[in-house]
């Protein structure tokens, strides 16, 4: 078994909680080569995003509190197995319908890892330790956005869009085998609580005022990520003519920016705390939410519209891990009750925003430049706007 405070520990989780991301990030350069093959409208198409961003909010809802009580490390081999159960049907589709209710599924079964892997951060660490562990693992991660959807371009361009969902199967099946060996178990298991005990203890986080204000300035900047998600591959290949390994360089060269903020995050935390990395985090996003209007208007759009989408992510890697961190603190018994709330609200904010821009996007960025500036400026008022609440004044 792996032992805390180790790069290995710390590789092991991030790649565990990387396939929440990386299975829409690898998808995402296929989703107009799926439209046509499966004769469906891109807004069909896109509820293969938001409905996925859905089966991570209700799944992380049902397995935080179950590892609170059954142990972290059951809970996460078996997400993996009903994942790649999931992944099988998506790579079955014949309908458009179909592949929504694997997206789903897919989603249903890897929140377990998700939400679990902030439990098991917050079982070892404290704090601004915490926060630096999950902005190192944030870092780790922040490759995924980069490697899959270039891989994920490859697979489209030279076997077609079936052919990454072989690929998920097979690296699930990975992270399940490698879980099961070299995961360590960092909870004491307890009885489980009534179902009105249970709803007594979410009720309890959710009034906490530390977690409602850290939630509310990560879920807002996590918006714009998915609002990213949702409108770069329509808005790069339809408007602005890439293919689909060029729109995967593209999306590629924009998460670079999460790995910087994620890096930098890990050197300051200590020094600043989780609440001022945060804000720096908060102002980059609000300032890249300028480059995305400016883009809009046709101003040098390709270059200025993924430089500022960069900015935004660096903003975000310093930002999110830290919101994280301190809406985790006030709750070392109930981390997994804690745990589900955040990735519950995380993905709820994703896929009302996913949603609106793919439902609004057509022959315009507009929609989507939108969408990143509203939730930028939105993140860095609520920061300047609730932090007597977040420090617990």
């Amino acid at each position: 078994m792996l032992r805390p405070d180790t790069f290995a520990l710390t590789a092991l989780l991030a790649f565990l909680t990387s396939f929440g991301p990386m299975s829409v990030d690898l998808y995402v350069p296929s989703m107009p080569a799926i439209a046509v093959a499966l004769a469906a409208p891109p807004a069909h198409v896109q509820l293969t995003i938001s409905l996925y961003l859905v089966g991570l909010a209700i799944g992380q809802i049902i397995y935080g509190p179950i590892s609170d009580r059954l142990g972290r490390k059951p809970i996460i081999v078996l997400s993996f197995a009903l994942y790649c159960a999931a992944t099988l049907i998506c790579l079955a589709s014949t309908s458009i319908g179909m592949l929504i209710a694997g997206r789903f599924l897919q989603a249903l079964g890897v929140s377990g890892s998700i939400v679990v892997v902030r439990a098991v951060v917050r079982d070892l660490y404290e704090g601004a330790r915490a926060g630096r562990q999950l902005s190192s693992m944030g870092m780790l991660m922040g490759f995924a956005p980069i490697i899959a959807p270039i891989t994920g371009g490859t697979l489209q361009t030279v076997f077609g869009w079936r052919a990454g969902f072989v690929f998920l199967i097979a690296i699930g099946a990975l992270a399940g085998f490698l879980a099961w060996r070299f995961l360590p178990e960092t909870h004491r298991m307890r009885a489980a609580p009534s179902f009105a005990g249970l709803l007594r203890n979410y009720a309890r986080v959710a009034s906490h005022r530390v977690f409602i204000a850290n939630m509310a300035v990560g879920c807002v900047a996590y918006g714009g990520l998915f609002a990213w998600i949702a409108g770069s591959p329509f808005v790069l290949q339809f408007v602005f003519g890439f293919s689909p390994f060029a729109f995967a360089l593209a999306y590629a060269a924009s998460c670079l920016g999460f790995i910087l903020g994620s890096m930098l995050a890990t050197r300051l935390v200590l020094r600043l705390g989780l609440d001022r990395t945060a804000g720096l985090g908060a102002l980059a996003c609000a300032i890249a939410a300028i480059g995305m209007l400016i883009a809009a208007t046709g101003f040098f759009p390709e270059p200025i519209l993924i430089g500022a989408m960069a900015f935004y992510l660096g903003g975000l890697g310093l930002l999110q891990s830290q919101t994280v961190a301190a809406a985790l603190t006030p709750f070392p018994n109930d981390a997994g009750t804690a745990s589900a709330l955040i990735g519950f609200l995380q993905q709820c904010a994703g896929a009302i925003v996913g949603a609106l821009v793919g439902t609004l996007t057509g022959a315009s960025v507009w929609p989507m430049s939108l969408a990143v500036a509203i939730t930028g400026g939105g993140a860095l008022t609520l920061w300047i706007t609730t932090r007597r609440a977040r420090v617990g004044k």
